[in-house]
């Protein structure tokens, strides 16, 4: 089996294992870039719990920008894009949200993307709140390990709709802080890691839980006592925690 490829599956397993939250049943899919123009990407209908070899579609990212490209496809049109851009055609179809994984992969320049819908985070995004609370930082690790800012996409439906949106925030994103983001709160949908490594996919997954528990905690206390901007730019800046963020996410 390819390196790669088993590295996405035992990712694949961490991510659902039921003590951490993240993804229930079929949620979530992963995706890992091949460095050379393809990328792996959990394929429609696979459990992440379960997944296998045969649960990964072996996709070229040029076919599925072409699709990006354009301004409107019928879902009929997407299936047959999404089977064309297979590499080896018995491979099963890839899941619809290869989208979102090519544009990160590709756009943000990204090994590795863990797309889960963590049980406390959807309770804030599904709220009156959606992302909101996640603009402000409340302990060092969710900075260290998250990212100063994540990148927030409003609700939208799945497919080609939702590409133009993730599409359209990342660039801004881009020209805004000069790097990708860590972390993406998809509102009433689930959270999107960006990781150079499996362990930062999984950690950055793993922390935007807590992060999200701690947010819902803070209001059984009178609500957030958030860190300032100047607190908040310190920790992101500080030498010993770039060292302690490559320790952690390496």
């Amino acid at each position: 089996m390819n390196d790669q490829l088993k590295k996405l599956i035992d990712l694949s397993h961490q991510l659902a294992d039921p003590a951490l939250d993240l993804a229930i049943i079929g949620e979530g899919n992963t995706s890992a870039s091949c460095n050379d123009g393809t990328f792996w990407v959990k394929a429609s209908g696979c459990q992440l719990a379960t997944i296998g070899e045969e649960g990964f579609s072996h996709v070229n990212a040029e076919a599925i920008f072409k699709l990006i490209e354009k301004d409107h496809l019928s879902d009929a049109e997407i299936e047959k894009g999404l089977l064309e851009a297979l590499l080896d055609q018995n491979m099963k179809k890839p899941s619809v949200e290869t989208f979102l994984h090519a544009l990160f992969l590709y756009k943000a320049d990204i090994q590795w993307v863990a797309h889960t819908h963590p049980a406390s985070v959807m309770s804030i995004l599904c709220s009156q709140e959606g992302a909101r609370p996640f603009t402000q930082h409340l302990f060092p690790d969710e900075i260290v390990v998250c990212g100063e800012m994540p990148m927030v996409v409003p609700y939208v439906d799945p497919g080609l709709l939702l590409a133009h949106t993730v599409r359209d925030n990342l660039m801004e994103y881009l020209d805004q802080y000069g790097a990708p983001p860590k972390l993406v709160l998809m509102e009433n949908h689930g959270i999107v890691a960006l990781g150079s490594s499996p362990d930062e996919a999984l950690n950055i997954s793993i922390m935007a839980e807590k992060w999200a528990r701690t947010i819902l905690g803070t209001f059984t206390m009178g609500g957030p006592r958030y860190l300032t901007s100047d607190q908040t730019n310190r920790i992101e800046t500080r030498p010993d925690e770039a060292y302690r963020r490559k320790q952690i996410l390496s």
